[in-house]
């Protein structure tokens, strides 16, 4: 961040000033955050998930989502219905819509995802792979393993 400014005025946010974490599924870093710029509606995260990984079926309560492929593709799930999406391509996610982004090739995949709003109440997050029907929807459809 600009010394000179802080957050509340922060607007440009430089690959120095962005914040890198490492979950589980992704490497992510963040761009768009209250804790980065002043932002009101918007998240902003480029994420990239290493070949042969995922992050399965999951949905946010509180959040509507937009997922947009940069590289790579993804097998990219909205509820019962999958697709395979390429670069330049996104899908839209409904607030509360189970989801997952899986892939099953031999390079990452890297993507934006944007989130609305920044901020929202928890759980953010409530993870439902282990759940019926997600637990299996994939099995039944012949598709590669993800870790």
């Amino acid at each position: 961040m600009n010394a000179s400014r802080g957050v509340s005025e922060q607007r440009f946010v430089t690959a120095a000033e962005s914040q890198t974490d490492l979950t589980p599924y992704t490497l992510n870093t963040w761009l768009s955050r209250p804790d980065i710029v002043p932002c009101e509606s918007l998240l902003l995260v480029r994420a990239t998930l290493d070949a042969g990984r995922c992050h399965g079926f999951h949905r946010h309560p509180t959040r509507e989502e937009i997922i947009y492929i940069l590289s790579g593709q993804a097998e990219q799930w909205c509820g019962r219905e999958y697709r395979i999406l390429r670069a330049g391509e996104m899908v839209l996610i409904p607030k509360d819509e189970i989801h997952g982004t899986y892939n099953p090739y031999r390079e990452p995949v890297i993507f934006l995802a944007m989130l609305s709003p920044s901020v929202a109440d928890e759980p953010g997050t409530v993870n439902e792979w282990d759940n019926e029907p997600w637990a299996r929807l994939r099995q039944g459809l012949g598709l590669p393993e993800c870790r």
